[in-house]
């Protein structure tokens, strides 16, 4: 398993609670990152993580935050960097989900979607560039979302599928405008994986993907081999390509 030399850096995964983000915290604390374990509801399950990744001998913090809100993305920089220091490694991870039919979602969880996955995408990666230049090094790594790549869409959660694909234009973007500045920004992108409720019938290779599998290409982007791949996106789906959506 890929491990990078992470001691010294600091590291902030967004949504890093529960599920997927607490895994890449804890993925990102074993290589040695001082890890910052953020939240905006969720402050018991947040603690419990950094109890959890405290193992691992590095230094931890909890933070809260709206990552829609570009003055409570800045309050939860500055925390971090009280804290710990500058942010070396961003995770964009968080983000809401409709698996509703688009003319049956109520207009406020389309916002709801399209902001925590795009716009707190934006606004993190934003705030974080400035030191990340400063230091002449920076990873950042957004969650995408496999269908979105293939441009492949369903009438089912329509605007998550709207938003990733501008999380992974935005990526290709934020690559070009920081190739001269030891930055690089690419994304991982799942499927489905296991904390999904319900199992597809498509499934490749017979099981969803599992945190470690999406941990495993994170660390691939953020190890100090890979500072010449940017604007890059690995799908984690097995191989999966529907003949219909």
């Amino acid at each position: 398993m890929l491990s990078p030399d992470l001691d010294g850096r600091v590291a902030l995964v967004t949504g890093s609670a529960k599920g997927l983000g607490a895994a890449l915290t804890e993925s990102l604390a074993a290589c040695g990152a001082d890890v910052a374990v953020h939240y905006n509801t969720s402050d018991e399950a947040a603690r419990e993580v950094a109890d959890t990744v405290a193992d691992h001998g590095v230094d931890t913090t909890v933070v809260s935050g709206d990552v829609t809100d570009p003055d409570g993305v800045d309050a939860l920089f500055d925390a971090v960097e009280a804290d710990l220091g500058s942010v070396d490694v961003l995770v964009n991870n968080v983000g809401a989900f409709a698996p509703t039919h688009w003319e049956d979602i109520e207009w406020d969880h389309w916002q709801t979607v399209v902001e925590t996955n795009f716009y707190g995408t934006v606004l993190c990666s934003k705030r974080a560039l400035g030191p990340m230049r400063e230091a002449g090094w920076g990873r950042i790594v957004n969650v995408g979302y496999a269908s979105a790549e293939k441009g492949l869409v369903s009438s089912t959660n329509f605007p998550y599928f709207v938003a990733k694909a501008g999380v992974l234009m935005f990526t290709r973007m934020l690559a070009a405008d920081t190739q001269d500045d030891g930055v690089t920004v690419n994304a991982v992108s799942p499927y489905v994986i296991e904390n999904s409720d319900e199992f597809p019938d498509d499934a490749p290779r017979g099981r969803w993907a599992r945190y470690d599998d999406l941990a495993q290409a994170m660390r691939f982007f953020v190890d100090d081999g890979s500072a010449y791949i940017s604007g890059e996106n690995v799908e984690v789906d097995g191989g999966w390509l529907p003949e219909e959506v």
